[in-house]
């Protein structure tokens, strides 16, 4: 099989290790809803999967992806910011995925802003089960700028090494600004 270089493929991969049947997850960003279809997969009939967008598009390109996969029922669609996910998360989690930057194909206008990204990042630390994983996909370049990223790096690289891990990977040899992907691992 084929394997992808795509930076969602490759966090999909390193996440299917942390996700299990039954489990609660997060997509942060549901964007065209592919990390949602994926954390449906990997939680199964009897999982549940929150997804969080402030673009009713973006949300309506989630329902659709989901209906035809037939996995619609594993997942709760919430048009708010992700900032407020403790809003709606009362129960441990196993998994939150977030893709930093604006929805693919849409509106560059509208992209994820620092302040509001920080605020996500620790309700979902607070949310995340011992055992449990968040992937950040952080884009960037262009539209996006780079305080986001410088912001959100600032963050992880202080966390307690005794409660998290966190291991930041680059495409090394890309240019333009490639995505970075980052894991946080909650080890207690």
């Amino acid at each position: 099989m084929k394997k992808s270089y795509q930076v969602t493929e490759f966090c999909h991969r390193f996440l299917e290790d942390y996700i299990m049947e039954n489990d609660c997850c997060v997509d942060a960003t549901a964007g065209n809803g592919w990390d949602t279809e994926f954390l449906c997969h990997m939680a199964g009939a009897g999982g549940k999967v929150y997804a969080f967008d402030i673009q009713k598009e973006a949300l309506e390109h989630t329902r659709q992806r989901l209906g035809e996969s037939g996995m619609l029922e594993r997942a709760v669609l919430i048009e708010d910011g992700h900032e407020h996910m403790k809003e709606y998360i009362k129960e441990p989690v196993s998994a939150i995925v977030f893709n930093f930057g604006y929805l693919p194909g849409g509106s560059h206008q509208i992209a994820t802003r620092p302040e509001t990204s920080i605020a996500a990042v620790r309700q979902g630390l607070e949310l995340l089960k011992p055992g449990g994983i968040m992937s950040l996909c952080i884009y960037s370049g262009r539209d996006t700028g780079y305080e986001e990223k410088d912001t959100l790096l600032q963050l992880l690289k202080e966390l307690d090494p005794e409660k998290w891990l966190v291991i930041a990977s680059s495409y090394y040899n890309r240019k333009n600004d490639p995505p970075l992907p980052v894991f946080v691992i909650r080890l207690k």
